[in-house]
């Protein structure tokens, strides 16, 4: 269970978030929605914990130490956050690596994720070579690759045109459905929103505006 209570953050004179309360149970797939500045972003920060807040709690997983917390995690964002001197098989491996897994392990691990997102046949190319679709599959099995309780998608599909942002959220309700991973995407695509008819939390301000079970984006 992800609880978010009263959750409050100020950035200067700033108001990012006010007083955001919601709870996403596990395994659920949820957008966050709301304009540029609503909140969003701030809001997958403090799931992070790569900000705290001013004010509130926030309860994920149990206690665990910083380090500890984050592999549970995994994150997909709007650049990609791909390096570029690594190619799409090493960029996988990087969250196992840092985790000190064992090299078959690793081994095993990559070429499933790769399997999942269809991008066996691109193990060897570097970023460069890709298309954005295939880079975002890319950032996508680096996500998936230790198997997270939890996935963080910061406007995934920002820099894709309409047919691949369709496609790769596809990919994601397909790992929902498969890891039954609790996937939280922010998004401004209303097309992809509507289309998938999931629980939608709108923010505005700062605020939580809306809640709604199978929600449209407004």
């Amino acid at each position: 269970m992800i609880s978010a209570q009263k959750l409050t953050k100020k950035f200067g004179n700033i108001l990012a978030l006010d007083a955001v309360s919601f709870d996403i149970a596990p395994g659920e797939f949820v957008f966050l929605t709301g304009p540029s500045g609503s909140g969003k972003t701030t809001v997958l920060r403090l799931i992070m914990r790569d900000l705290k807040p001013d004010a509130g709690k926030l309860v994920l997983f149990g206690p665990a130490k910083i380090h500890e917390y984050r592999r549970t995690i995994g994150t997909v964002f709007q650049d990609f956050k791909l390096l570029l001197d690594r190619n799409v098989y090493e960029n996988t491996a990087l969250p196992l690596e840092i985790m000190g897994a064992a090299a078959v392990d690793i081994d095993k691990a990559v070429k499933k994720a790769l399997e999942l997102m269809g991008l066996t046949a691109r193990t060897d190319l570097f970023p460069a070579q890709l298309s954005g679709g295939e880079l975002q599959r890319a950032a996508l099995a680096r996500a998936i690759v230790a198997r997270p309780k939890l996935i963080l998608a910061d406007e995934p599909t920002g820099n894709l045109d309409p047919k691949t942002a369709r496609a790769i959220v596809n990919l994601l309700t397909t790992l929902h459905s498969q890891l039954q991973t609790t996937i939280i995407m922010a998004t401004h695509n209303a097309d992809i929103v509507n289309h998938l008819d999931r629980r939608v939390i709108s923010l505005d301000a700062g605020k939580v505006i809306k809640d709604t079970p199978k929600g449209k984006y407004d």
